[in-house]
């Protein structure tokens, strides 16, 4: 039993990047990787190109092309970091931020409707989900629940 959850946890998981990238690429013209990095990048407010490889689980050399890319998008702002050093700073442009702002909020009204076709009601489904990521964080640091 064990084995057959796990492994549909891993088509889930597929599918559903699959069913984003395929949204994203024909009503935005960006990649889901593209809008992750993006994602990120508000949720962790400035980070370096450094941090939000980590977050990625990328090479920097990846992410700095990619942020290239979304920079000339105009999506993104890449300046050298305050610091010093050859970081840089990472932020959203208002194009960026009305993009990652409208296409969370086209997901989540997407994931309802596919949440209340399968018959979970979808209050229960975001309780859950919201205990599974915190025991997630939880493991992250270092936790024993």
């Amino acid at each position: 039993m064990e084995r057959k959850l796990s492994f549909n946890l891993h088509v889930l998981t597929a599918r559903l990047d699959r069913a984003a990238d395929r949204t994203l690429q024909a009503e935005h013209n960006v990649s889901y990787s593209r809008f992750l990095a993006l994602t990120l990048v508000r949720e962790l407010g400035t980070p370096t190109q450094r941090a939000l490889a980590d977050c990625l689980g990328v090479t920097e050399p990846s992410v700095s092309r990619m942020t290239a890319a979304l920079a000339a998008e105009g999506l993104l702002d890449a300046q050298p970091d305050p610091a010093g050093g050859r970081r840089r700073r990472l932020s959203l442009t208002e194009k960026g931020v009305r993009l990652v702002t409208s296409v969370q909020q086209g997901f989540e009204e997407r994931l309802a409707a596919l949440v209340a076709r399968s018959g979970v009601p979808y209050d229960e489904y975001a309780e859950h989900t919201a205990r599974l990521l915190a025991a997630f964080e939880d493991l992250e640091r270092g936790g024993t629940k």
